[in-house]
């Protein structure tokens, strides 16, 4: 298991690394073993960073050849759909209904498996002790720790071209919230943590609404 914290912020440092070195869509990206000296962690945080990081896309990994930063112009083709297609009412809630079937999915899978016993739990818990907390990072690690790659890439275009719910730091309110379902999780109680996350995306769209 990997240290809580690290896992955390280490794809934020591997994203800082990336623009210092100026590494380019296309381009390979150092090995674990360079990552893992360069940032100090050990390789196993550097192996769960790079899963997350091509979950979502943005690497790709060629066997007997390393990672390479993928390109961000394949997406040129979803952009330019999402220009006609996502533009009135309707279609927006029924992307928010979408997005909220994969994330409830996403939830009952961790809690049908051992995803749960993760420590990155108790690390969004401490996180949300703290001063400031951004909702997209909350709802992130719930998809990656689903374990379903098509399931998180689906996610994640339904959420950068239909609009961001998850926009912006959570309140007190919220976190109360979060904290319930981290608790349901931790329990394996699918049922209630899923009713929790509801209640804390209908408050997000009353927010909005308001």
């Amino acid at each position: 298991m990997t240290q809580p914290k690290r896992y955390l912020n280490i794809v934020s440092e591997m994203r800082d690394m990336i623009r210092e070195q100026n590494i380019r869509p296309g381009d390979r990206i150092p090995s674990e073993r360079e990552l893992a000296e360069k940032l100090a962690v050990g390789r196993s945080t550097i192996r769960e960073a790079l899963r997350s990081l091509e979950l979502l896309g943005l690497i790709e990994t060629r066997r007997g050849e390393g990672t390479f930063l993928t390109d961000p112009g394949k997406h040129r083709l979803v952009e330019l759909l999402a220009t006609f297609i996502l533009q009135d009412t309707k279609t927006l809630e029924d992307i928010r209904e979408t997005m909220c079937i994969h994330e409830t999915a996403a939830i009952q899978a961790i809690c049908s498996s051992e995803a749960w016993k993760l420590p990155v739990w108790e690390s969004l818990r401490e996180r949300l002790d703290g001063h400031e907390f951004i909702r997209e990072d909350f709802v992130r690690e719930l998809m990656v720790l689903s374990g379903n790659r098509l399931s998180l890439k689906i996610w994640f275009l339904l959420k950068q071209y239909g609009g961001n719910p998850y926009d912006g730091e959570a309140s007190l309110e919220e976190k109360a919230i979060l904290k319930n379902i981290l608790l349901a999780i931790e329990q394996q109680d699918g049922p209630t943590a899923i009713r929790e996350f509801k209640t804390w995306s209908s408050v997000l769209i009353k927010g909005e609404n308001a």
